[in-house]
């Protein structure tokens, strides 16, 4: 068996599962760790990351296990180990040492555990959420008789009630986070802070997106910290969620850097954007001030009971207004964001809850995202806001305003079409502009009883201090 323990006292689990069992009352629940893929084949295997629910509860990410909460206790179901595990793995904790990491009740054997949902009540009374992970997911079908469909996408429905409750009281628990929570993703920032700086000291014309990929993620290696997820770091700012590391650095390029650091599954997610030469040109600066002054608009709003809706709202606002002082757009700045004008430039939401997952509790779709009565919106680019609850002390959420100019969408006809009509948008304006693909910056930004607190604060994203940092 192998596993990676928590750095932090067992009673921080121990008051989640508590609190999770408050509010199930008598409903056994049942969640899993998840599985070590395979690569090609068996023994190569790619790196375990356990399911964040079962992470949030038990600390510890043990490949195959399981953890029931039933009856006032929580027991923990581990694969037995192999004889042959010391040769290839090493010592691995045993069930004294796990049950005092974990603050569990007790740790079974994984073999006992169709005996223990039968004495549970059975598969049909337990809650449980279906896993991402296709191996998990079968598993989870075939121990407790369930039928989910194999391509289930992310989100709820058609769970059972049971499960319902379950994922409802999960997102009551995540969604406000407690210090144990807060002091992993504090921790993770240093290591985000020292990429950022990294990546910024590498850039150089003449140089490749992956050797500032590898500079900035070595920084997380050094700490023992990964990435939180797959790492943009590219001149083509406007593709959104860029993965190849392949271009050169040129003199007048912008390069756009999305990358957080992970510590025992708490993420950060930060991105900024400097200039590869170490100077902003006039018209790189000039969108670069814009997506600024709307990420400190936007950062401002974050307090206990404002709407993330009109958080997003506000950040388009200022967005709009810059991209008609720069003649990119014409019009009343309210009247372009109530059409959605601004969403030619700057299409997605302004950010998303972050916390285990770096768009935390997104496998439960717009559940966990949205509050009870509010939907997405059908507008292009509003549609795509990931959160609209009002917000409360403890969350902690990105704030990643940004201006691209996509081919894409710039001219996709239908979309652009009405407002070149009525002369709204002139694409000819954007030649001016042709040094700049996209900008985005982003922080991490915690909901507090009073002023927010930028948790990635450290990381340069003025003007100034952006270019020092690359030219050093």
């Amino acid at each position: 068996m192998s596993a990676q323990l928590p750095s932090q006292p067992a009673s921080v689990f121990g008051r989640r599962r508590t609190a999770l069992a408050a509010a199930l009352g008598d409903t056994p629940a049942l969640l899993f760790s998840g599985s070590q893929r395979a690569r090609n084949y068996p023994a190569n295997v790619f790196p375990f990351r356990a399911d964040s629910h079962f992470l949030y509860l038990a600390g510890a990410a043990i490949p195959e296990a399981a953890l029931l909460i039933h009856g006032g206790r929580t027991e923990l179901f581990v694969p037995p180990k192999d004889d042959d595990d010391p040769l290839w793995h090493g010592p691995t904790p045993g069930p004294e040492h796990v049950t005092r990491a974990t603050g569990v009740d007790a740790v079974r054997s994984r073999q006992e555990l169709p005996a223990a949902i039968a004495a549970a009540g059975g598969g049909a009374s337990m809650a449980t959420l279906p896993s991402a992970d296709p191996i998990t997911r079968f598993d989870q079908c075939r121990l407790l008789g369930r039928a989910w469909p194999g391509d289930r996408t992310p989100g709820v429905d058609g769970l059972d009630p049971v499960d319902l409750g379950l994922a409802d009281a999960m997102i009551a628990l995540r969604l406000r986070h407690d210090e144990g929570a807060l002091e992993l993703i504090r921790r993770a920032v240093h290591g985000t802070t020292a990429a950022h700086l990294a990546g910024m000291a590498a850039s150089r014309p003449g140089r490749f997106e992956h050797e500032v990929r590898a500079a900035m993620e070595r920084e997380l290696l050094a700490r023992d910290m990964t990435t939180a997820y797959g790492s943009i770091v590219t001149v083509h700012g406007e593709i959104l969620h860029a993965t190849t590391y392949g271009n050169e650095l040129r003199e007048h390029d912008l390069l756009l850097a999305d990358l957080g650091g992970e510590l025992e599954g708490w993420a950060n997610d930060v991105t900024r954007t400097w200039p590869v030469s170490g100077k902003f040109s006039p018209t790189q600066r000039a969108l670069y001030d814009i997506v600024l002054q709307s990420q400190l608009d936007a950062i401002a709003m974050v307090r206990p009971g404002v709407r993330y809706r009109d958080v997003h709202l506000a950040a388009a606002l200022t967005l709009a207004r810059g991209l008609v002082d720069e003649g990119l757009l014409r019009g009343d700045p309210h009247a372009l964001v109530e059409r959605g004008a601004h969403a030619l430039f700057f299409p997605h939401g302004v950010g998303h809850l972050l916390g285990l997952d770096v768009h935390d509790m997104e496998d439960l779709g717009d559940r966990a995202g949205y509050a009870p009565g509010r939907a997405r919106s059908e507008q292009f680019g509003l549609g795509y806001l990931r959160l609209d609850r009002d917000l409360a002390p403890g969350m902690v959420v990105t704030i990643e305003p940004g201006i691209y100019l996509v081919p894409a969408i710039l001219q996709r006809q239908a979309l652009v079409g009405p407002f070149v009509a009525d002369g709204t948008f002139d694409p000819a304006r954007l030649e001016r502009f042709s040094d700049v693909r996209g900008i985005r910056i982003e922080d991490d930004v915690l909901c507090t009883t009073t002023n927010p607190e930028v948790l990635t604060a450290a990381i340069p994203k003025e003007p100034q201090a952006v270019e020092i940092a690359v030219v050093g």
